[in-house]
């Protein structure tokens, strides 16, 4: 039996919490980058939220907005139509 390997994905979870963090409320990039940034290779949240179109920063009066992407507020969608893995 094979099981379903987003559900045990250590980054696929942190992924999720940045995209439901940024959907809570619209952050600074720099707010964004002292809570999400890492240099851990096998932790790349904030990369694999960008590579995926699920986050995009904006300018916004003269400053760098987050904000949660249509492709982003998908998936927060999604995982609140079936249980999230503990």
């Amino acid at each position: 039996m094979q099981a379903d390997e987003s559900m045990f994905d250590p980054v696929e979870s942190l992924v999720l919490d940045l995209v439901e963090w940024l959907a809570n409320s619209e952050r600074s990039y720099d707010e964004v980058m002292d809570a999400w940034r890492t240099s851990c290779p096998r932790f790349p949240v904030w990369e694999n939220a960008n590579e995926r179109g699920l986050v995009a920063k904006h300018h916004v009066n003269g400053r760098i907005v987050v904000r949660v992407t249509s492709r982003g507020s998908a998936l927060l969608a999604e995982q609140t139509r079936r249980p999230r893995a503990m």
